[in-house]
C-alpha cells in the first residue's frame, strides 16, 4: 500500500514500511523515514544552502562528542586542579606534621609525588599531543615513520628514566625506613608507653610511671616517646598522622614505633585496619604538653584515678564502645601477661624495661618465664 509524505513541500510516493502517523493539526503527514528516505534527506541537506537541511547538518555538527585529546587535556587538568586545591586544605593532617618523624615521612610523600609527576605529566602531554598532530583529517601533513620504535635513543630514555626514577625513589625510602627505627635526636630520656589494641578501645600503659589510660596519651614536648603496640583483639593498626607512620598491632607480637611532638596539642590517632563493628570509634588523642605539666598530670592521675584490676581489664576486653579513662594503676606485667596468652614471648631487656638498647622484640617460643609477668627468669 502507497502513501503520500509531504517532505520540504514535495510529494513523495514511498511504499509503506513502518509507518506511524502523528497529529494532523497543520494539514501534514509526518511519518518515521525509511532507510532509503534518510540517504535522500541527507543528500538533499547538503544541497540544500539555507533550508531545513542545512539547519540539521549544523546541528548534527554542533552534537560531534568530545575528542580524545581534549578529555585528556581535561582530565591533566581536572586532576591537577585538585590535588593543588586538595593540598591547601589543614584538614589533612598526612600534610601538616608536627614532629620529627612526622617531617621525615612527609619528605619522602613530596619525593614520591615529584618523581611520580615526573613520570605521568610528560605521558599525558605526549598522549594529548599525538592525538592531535595524527588524528584523522584530509591532508594531515604527520610524518609516517613506520620504523620510529627500533630508535634507539627513544629505547635509552624509556628505559633509562624509570630506572633512574625507582632507583632514587628506592634509596631514599629504604634510608628512611632504616633512620625511623631508630629514636629521633634528642637529649632527654625517652619515654616508653605499652599499647594494647581492644574491641573497640585502645589501652595506654605507663610502664616507668605505673599510670594507664584509655583511648588517650599524654607525652611530654620534645621527648621521643618509644610506643610499644600488641592485641588483645583482632589485629588493628596504630597511627597518629600528624605524628608519624602507622605500626601493626597484633596478637602475641611486641611492635615498636618511635614518635616525638615538637609543639603543645593535641593530636588525633586511629586505628587504620578493619575491627569489626565498633572500628569507627576506635579513635583516641595524643596530648602533647610540657614536661612539667606532664608531670602534674602523673601526679595527679595517681592521686585521683581508679586502679584498674584484673577483673577491670578484663571488662575491658570485651567489645564495646567506651569514652576516656584514667587508671591509678594496673596489674604489674599486664602487657607481657597480654602478649603470653596470645601465643608470643615477650622480653623486657629488649622493650627497654630492663636493657639498654630500647628494643622491643620476641622472645624465642622456648624461653621460660617468670608467673605473671612474662619476663625472663
Amino acid at each position: 500500500m502507497n502513501i503520500y509524505r509531504q517532505v520540504w513541500g514535495e510529494k513523495v510516493n514511498t511504499p509503506r514500511r513502518n509507518v506511524e502517523q502523528a497529529n494532523n493539526t497543520h494539514g501534514k503527514v509526518i511519518s518515521f523515514l525509511t532507510n532509503g528516505d534518510a540517504a535522500e534527506l541527507s543528500a538533499r541537506g547538503a544541497e540544500g544552502g539555507g533550508g531545513r537541511g542545512s539547519r540539521l547538518r549544523r546541528g548534527d555538527a554542533a552534537l560531534k562528542p568530545v575528542s580524545a585529546g581534549h578529555k585528556s587535556l581535561l582530565l591533566v587538568v581536572g586532576a591537577a586542579a585538585a590535588l593543588f586545591l586538595s593540598g591547601c586544605s589543614p584538614n589533612y593532617l598526612v600534610l601538616n606534621p608536627a614532629g620529627p618523624v612526622g617531617r621525615e615521612e612527609m619528605h619522602l610523600i613530596v619525593l614520591s609525588t615529584v618523581l611520580v609527576l615526573a613520570v605521568v605529566i610528560p605521558v599525558f602531554v605526549l598522549l594529548a599531543f599525538i592525538v592531535w598532530r595524527y588524528r584523522d583529517r584530509p591532508g594531515n601533513p604527520a610524518a609516517y615513520r613506520p620504523e620510529w620504535s627500533e630508535s634507539r635513543i627513544l629505547e635509552i630514555v624509556w628505559w633509562g628514566i624509570p630506572i633512574i626514577i625507582v632507583g632514587v625513589l628506592g634509596f631514599y625510602t629504604a634510608k628512611t625506613t632504616f633512620a625511623l627505627t631508630e629514636p629521633p635526636e634528642s637529649s632527654t630520656q625517652p619515654l616508653t608507653i605499652q599499647v594494647t589494641s581492644l574491641n573497640w578501645k585502645w589501652l595506654f600503659q605507663y610502664p616507668g610511671q605505673g599510670v594507664a589510660t584509655v583511648n588517650y596519651c599524654e607525652i611530654p614536648v620534645g621527648v621521643p616517646v618509644q610506643f610499644e603496640l600488641t592485641a588483645d583483639s583482632p589485629m588493628n593498626s596504630f597511627w597518629v598522622p600528624q605524628l608519624g607512620g602507622q605500626e601493626y598491632a597484633m596478637p602475641g607480637m611486641a611492635m615498636r614505633l618511635w614518635l616525638q611532638a615538637d609543639k603543645p596539642g593535641t593530636y588525633y590517632g586511629h586505628g587504620a585496619n578493619f575491627t569489626g563493628e565498633g572500628f569507627a570509634h576506635m579513635g583516641f588523642n595524643v596530648v602533647a604538653v610540657s614536661q612539667k605539666d606532664f608531670d602534674q598530670w602523673v601526679s595527679k592521675a595517681k592521686s585521683t584515678g581508679q586502679a584498674l584490676t584484673e577483673a577491670g581489664y578484663q571488662q575491658l576486653k570485651k567489645p564495646g564502645v567506651m569514652g576516656t579513662a584514667t587508671y591509678s594503676s594496673y596489674p604489674p606485667g599486664l602487657f607481657h601477661d597480654t602478649v603470653w596468652t596470645n601465643g608470643g614471648r615477650y622480653d623486657p631487656k629488649m622493650a627497654g624495661m630492663g636493657g639498654t638498647d630500647g628494643r622491643a622484640g620476641m622472645m624465642p617460643k622456648g624461653a621460660a618465664s617468670m608467673p605473671g609477668t612474662g619476663a625472663p627468669k
